[in-house]
């Protein structure tokens, strides 16, 4: 049993690190300063040990952030978490440490990631990424900057997700998603292109229209990657989307959806 006076030594030992009072006490009692009552809503949530988080990340209600990796290779090493600025993390998820294979779990600017997710060790999420409900993400995975996973994803280890990609509800993700494409299903598979979100990200309908080009040439075709990729040289704009596309497809450890 914590004693009231060892409690009340803990929080002065707070304030003290902060600088700052967290509590106005007098004779009548305890109440929250202003400064206290920012920190209420995250008070239940845990930072196990070794994370960093940048300006403005909010963390809800019993989240746990920095964790041991849950990796049997794991030997105590120091490794990170690493959270970047304005991203929001919802209540009651998790995101463990790296191992030695990267030393640290990142999630980049302005992400999203509500309820129940789980980012195991080693994950690198860019920039605007949302993560919906329940989404559980296995080891060195990567996502890249705005995409989007749905609600009760699951994503295979060593996955790499691609920029501006949707993946629809319930989806298994067990390959790479290339970026700007749309997918879902268990087993996933591709549907055309994230248009919707790319319209909603500014992009101009030339380089929209030219990513469906690109997408029907490699997914719809008959043709083979080497031949999409000789065809694509000649027949597509050189936008830098459109590169990007063809080079996450050439350089796929896992292999793409399709």
């Amino acid at each position: 049993m914590i004693s009231q006076q060892s409690l009340s030594q803990q929080m002065t030992l707070l304030e003290r690190m902060l600088h700052t009072k967290l509590f106005d006490r007098d004779t009548r009692g305890t109440s929250l300063t202003a400064v206290g009552s920012l920190f209420l809503p995250e008070a239940r949530a845990v930072l196990e040990r070794h994370v960093r988080l940048a300006a403005n990340v909010k963390v809800g209600i019993g989240t746990i952030l920095g964790g041991d990796p849950q990796d049997l290779k794991y030997a105590g090493e120091v490794t990170t978490v690493e959270i970047g600025e304005n991203t929001v993390i919802r209540e009651y998820s998790t995101i463990n440490r790296g191992t030695t294979q990267s030393m640290k779990t990142t999630v980049g600017c302005g992400s999203f990631i509500m309820s129940y997710v789980h980012l195991a060790h080693d994950c690198h999420v860019g920039d605007g990424v949302i993560l919906a409900n329940s989404a559980q993400v296995a080891g060195h995975v990567t996502i890249e900057s705005n995409a989007i996973v749905s609600g009760l994803c699951a994503v295979h280890q060593f996955v790499k997700i691609g920029a501006h990609s949707f993946i629809g509800g319930a989806s298994r993700i067990a390959k790479d998603i290339p970026p700007y494409l749309k997918a879902v299903g268990n087993p996933v598979r591709l549907y055309g292109l994230n248009s919707v979100g790319l319209q909603r990200s500014g992009f101009d309908p030339a380089r929209i229209l030219e990513l469906k080009r690109a997408y029907r040439l490699f997914f719809r075709s008959e043709l083979n990657v080497t031949q999409a990729k000789e065809r694509a040289a000649t027949d597509l704009a050189a936008y830098p989307e459109v590169q990007e596309l063809l080079r996450f497809v050439e350089e796929s450890g896992r292999g793409v959806v399709v």
